[in-house]
C-alpha cells in the first residue's frame, strides 16, 4: 500500500519549501481549509489524514502499532520522507499531532526545520508542580463515557472543544467528524491520546518551535503553554486571542500571522 494511499495525502501550493500539516484527534484534513492557503505562495502544503482518520485507509489501523503516539509518529516520518525531497520540513501539527511531530523530530531530526505547536499538551493530567488541566478522574470519566456512549459523547463535547461561541457551525462541523471516526478506532486514540505523558521529552526539543496558544481553551490552558515554552529551549510561545481549542479554524488570519513571523526570521 503507498504512503499517499494509507494516509489520503494531499499537495497543493506552489512555494520552494514544504509545509506538512496534521490534524487532532476527531479530525480530518478539511480542518486546515482556512489556514493553508494563506500559505501557497511560499510553500508546497502537504495535508494528510492519520490512520484511522477523515479518508484515510481503514485496513491500515493496528491496534497494536497506535496503541502509542509513536505509531503515528512512524508514518509522520514516512510521509516527510516521501514529500520532502527539497529539503527539511515546517511541520505544523494541531493538539495531540504536536507531539506526534515532537517525537518524529526527535527520532529524524533532519526531516524537520522547525515545528509549528497549535494548542499543544506533553500531558493532561495535573501533577504535583505541573497543570494540564484535568485530573485523572476528570480523564477517567471522560473515557468511559467516549467508550459507551460516542455518539452522545461528541454531540456534547465537540463544541465546547471547538469554542468560538460566536460561529456555531464550527461547533457543528467537529461534532459531525467526530460522528464519522469509527467509535473502536476512536476510544484508543483518546485513551493513547489522554494518558500520555511527553513531558520528559521536551528538553531534548532543539528543532525551533512555535507554541501557538488560545487565551481561552479548554483542552490546552495557557500553564501548559508556559510550561511548554520554559522546557523547550528553542521554543517560543504566542497567545492567540480566541475561545477555543481550533484556532486556525476559528481565527486562521491570527494563527497565519502568528506563523509568518515566527517563520520569517528563519530563514529556511
Amino acid at each position: 500500500m503507498s504512503i499517499s494511499t494509507r494516509n489520503n495525502v494531499k499537495i497543493s501550493g506552489n512555494g520552494k519549501r514544504t509545509m506538512v500539516l496534521a490534524h487532532g484527534f476527531g479530525c480530518d484534513q478539511s480542518m486546515w481549509r482556512y489556514l493553508v492557503p494563506l500559505f501557497h505562495s511560499e510553500y508546497k502544503t502537504v495535508l494528510f489524514d492519520h490512520v484511522g482518520s477523515g479518508s484515510s485507509d481503514l485496513s491500515a489501523y493496528d491496534f497494536d502499532k497506535y496503541d502509542s503516539l509513536h505509531g503515528y509518529a512512524a508514518d509522520l516520518i514516512e510521509i516527510v520522507r516521501e514529500v520532502a525531497a527539497d529539503g527539511p520540513v515546517v511541520f505544523v501539527g494541531h493538539s495531540v499531532s504536536a507531539m506526534i511531530g515532537l517525537i518524529a523530530s526527535l527520532k529524524s531530526p533532519g526531516l524537520f526545520a522547525a515545528q509549528i505547536m497549535v494548542g499543544p499538551s506533553p500531558c493532561y493530567v495535573n501533577d504535583v508542580d505541573y497543570i494540564g488541566g484535568f485530573t485523572r478522574e476528570d480523564i477517567d470519566d471522560l473515557l468511559r463515557t467516549l467508550e459507551s456512549n460516542y455518539l452522545g459523547w461528541s454531540s456534547t463535547m465537540a463544541p465546547v472543544i471547538m469554542g468560538a461561541p460566536e460561529q456555531p457551525a464550527l461547533g457543528i462541523e467537529l461534532t459531525n467528524s467526530f460522528c464519522r471516526t469509527d467509535p473502536e478506532i476512536a476510544a484508543q486514540f483518546a485513551r493513547v491520546t489522554f494518558l500520555s505523558d511527553h513531558r520528559a521529552l521536551l528538553p531534548r526539543a532543539t528543532t525551533p518551535t512555535l507554541i501557538l496558544q488560545c487565551s481561552d481553551d479548554i483542552i490546552a490552558p495557557i500553564a501548559v503553554g508556559e510550561y511548554m515554552q520554559r522546557m523547550m529551549p528553542a521554543s517560543s510561545l504566542h497567545i492567540i486571542e480566541n475561545v477555543g481549542h481550533c484556532p486556525h479554524l476559528s481565527s486562521p488570519s491570527a494563527s497565519a500571522a502568528a506563523m509568518c513571523a515566527f517563520l520569517e526570521p528563519l530563514s529556511l
